[in-house]
């Protein structure tokens, strides 16, 4: 069985074990083809080559880079002319124009195609948004949906196909695990963020809730993005600026270590009209490390931490504090929470487990 994955995600280096655990099942011949760079709102993310064994890796052009709708692979057809696949996985949503276009191609060669989507809010789309979704819909043997509201929503909106709950990527647990040395006492508590630094992930309210905090404590934020600004801003006039270190964007390598350096992850993501949190794979990256997370309780989040960590009410910055204090006192709750957290993606977030599951899927199109 030949599957060739269409996939921007695929671009990013901790993402790539997933491809090698699904090259691990021999009657599966894997190719993948990525773009050479992936642009949005947090800057460009070029190719890394981290996890390449077992499975090909093939660099392909990508018209209208960092447009998510109209982004497209304008060499794809003869990429499939070359490659002759036996299934397309478009690791895309189902609304955008790289899939309807590489569904298309899959229709003409008559191979079954599967698409993935996150889109975890019922919304409907203008054309020709609507018409390319209504297409794949039609023509796909199968979705695959990162969230259950996801997979509702697909149903909500007319696809009739099989549906897997699978989340896009786990995480390589021997990559991301908890260090062998204690924490120095010395140290302030450490609270991290890791992410864009846009207004649905709330860092805004990560920064006010820190200010209430009458104890030694220190704010570490990874990640760039438009709002940087106005949250340095914003820190200086809440009295924080010096005990705010902007990290800025961290390679996906970096992240264990920067996980393994805090005493608690926060993810403080806020609902948009078109937007809730999808999943939040930095909270699986922090909990197979043993760091416990805060998470507040925007879509998928709380299904996503379980008993594994603190949940707050999103936008509450008196609950957000209440539970930054509640951990920076407790030291016996940080190691049970960390504890918790890495059992919890053993048992359901592995690289292996979600590679396991998407070839399930493969085989059951044969």
């Amino acid at each position: 069985m030949h599957v060739v994955m269409l996939s921007k995600a695929c671009i990013v280096g901790a993402y790539q074990k997933k491809l090698e655990e699904l090259a691990r099942f021999p009657d599966l011949r894997l190719t993948v083809i990525v773009p050479p760079s992936w642009k949005d709102d947090r800057g460009e993310q070029r190719l890394e080559r981290v996890f390449t064994q077992g499975y090909v890796l093939r660099v392909s052009p990508i018209a209208f880079n960092g447009h998510f709708h109209f982004h497209f692979y304008p060499r794809l057809a003869a990429e499939l002319d070359e490659l002759q696949p036996d299934l397309l996985h478009i690791d895309e949503e189902p609304y955008n124009l790289a899939t309807w276009l590489a569904m298309r191609q899959a229709v003409r060669r008559k191979i079954p195609a599967i698409f993935f989507t996150w889109q975890n809010l019922y919304r409907t789309y203008p054309p020709p948004f609507r018409w390319w979704e209504g297409y794949n819909y039609q023509h796909a043997a199968h979705a695959i949906a990162g969230n259950h509201d996801a997979a509702e929503v697909l149903r909500a909106k007319g696809f009739r196909g099989p549906i897997a709950i699978i989340p896009q990527f786990g995480v390589d647990p021997d990559l991301f695990a908890p260090s062998d040395a204690p924490r120095a006492s010395h140290l302030p508590f450490t609270i991290g963020y890791a992410g864009g630094l846009v207004r649905a992930k709330g860092v805004d309210l990560l920064l006010r809730a820190c200010a209430q905090l009458a104890l030694p404590w220190e704010l570490h934020l990874a990640g760039t993005g438009p709002e940087a600004d106005s949250l340095k801003t914003l820190a200086a006039s809440l009295g924080i600026g010096e005990r705010v270190r902007w990290l800025g964007k961290l390679s996906s390598l970096a992240m264990p270590e920067f996980l393994r350096g805090l005493d608690v992850l926060v993810l403080p993501s806020r609902t948009m009209p078109n937007w809730k949190e999808q999943f939040g794979r930095v909270l699986v990256e922090a909990m197979a490390c043993k760091t416990p997370v805060i998470g507040s309780d925007s879509g998928e989040i709380p299904h996503v931490i379980g008993d594994a960590g603190l949940i707050f009410p999103e936008n509450h910055v008196d609950a957000l504090a209440g539970h930054l204090r509640l951990l920076a006192t407790d030291a016996t709750l940080r190691k049970t929470l960390g504890q918790r957290g890495r059992a919890r993606v053993l048992q359901r977030f592995t690289q292996a487990q979600v590679a396991r599951a998407t070839y399930q899927v493969y085989q059951a199109l044969f």
